[in-house]
């Protein structure tokens, strides 16, 4: 009586299992593509950070990154439009501890958009120096504005050309950007930075990890983000 009540349930069983390993199967690829891409992010933030520092036009961005809570580095953000401009890019966000070493990088996306008269387009490289605590902790709890909860002073952009504020580096956040293109207009001002979690769990391995337990609690670890850390003075 038992072999007859569970006979029609094999079945049943049968696709259960079927249908769960085709998902797991789904899910893999994206998972490998996560951790690719999560990858070249890093040895590219690394490649763009090492850059700047040795770039004699950038000089003051090694003083401030010793005196920093934190660092955001996008090896690239992309700006452009007529009349309506959007811009934005993926970046790695490391926090210095108490102990003034420099923890894992946890990965942001930044988004914005403006209105106004503008034309043109524009790729930089912009690594923004998180100058205290409070500004830390305000882009972990994402509870903040550009240029609204959190003064941002722009240090040198280009070719020489420097910013009007450039002389009194007194924001929350200094951005340091080596600028490819032209681009008339437009801000970091309104601007949105989002964690990326499939990128963070995929290169750490751990669903469920957040940016704050990553840079600040420093729960976990990827050796390949090493080479990193140690351009960071």
């Amino acid at each position: 009586m038992h072999s007859s009540i569970l006979r029609p349930a094999l079945p049943r069983l049968l696709m259960l299992l079927l249908a769960a390993a085709m998902l797991l199967g789904l899910q893999q690829p994206a998972a490998a593509d996560d951790r690719d891409d999560a990858a070249d992010l890093v040895e590219r933030s690394r490649l763009t950070l090492t850059s700047l520092l040795r770039d004699p036009q950038y000089e003051q961005l090694q003083p401030y990154l010793e005196a920093a809570s934190g660092v955001i580095i996008f090896p690239q953000l992309v700006r452009g439009g007529f009349i309506i401009g959007a811009e934005g890019g993926s970046g790695v966000l490391l926090a210095r501890g108490a102990d003034n070493v420099w923890g894992p990088p946890a990965f942001v996306r930044l988004t914005a958009g403006s209105i106004g008269l503008q034309i043109g387009g524009q790729v930089s490289e912009t690594v923004l120096v998180i100058m205290n605590d409070g500004a830390l902790d305000a882009v972990l709890a994402r509870k903040f504005s550009f240029g609204g909860d959190l003064s941002i002073a722009v240090g040198p952009v280009g070719q020489g050309v420097r910013a009007s504020s450039t002389a009194n580096f007194g924001g929350d956040i200094v951005a340091f950007s080596r600028n490819q293109g032209l681009f008339g207009g437009g801000s970091l001002e309104g601007a949105a930075l989002t964690p990326r979690d499939s990128l963070n769990a995929a290169y750490y391995d751990a669903p469920d990890a957040t940016s704050f337990e990553i840079t600040v609690e420093r729960r976990y670890r990827n050796p390949q983000a090493e080479p990193l850390i140690e351009v960071l003075p």
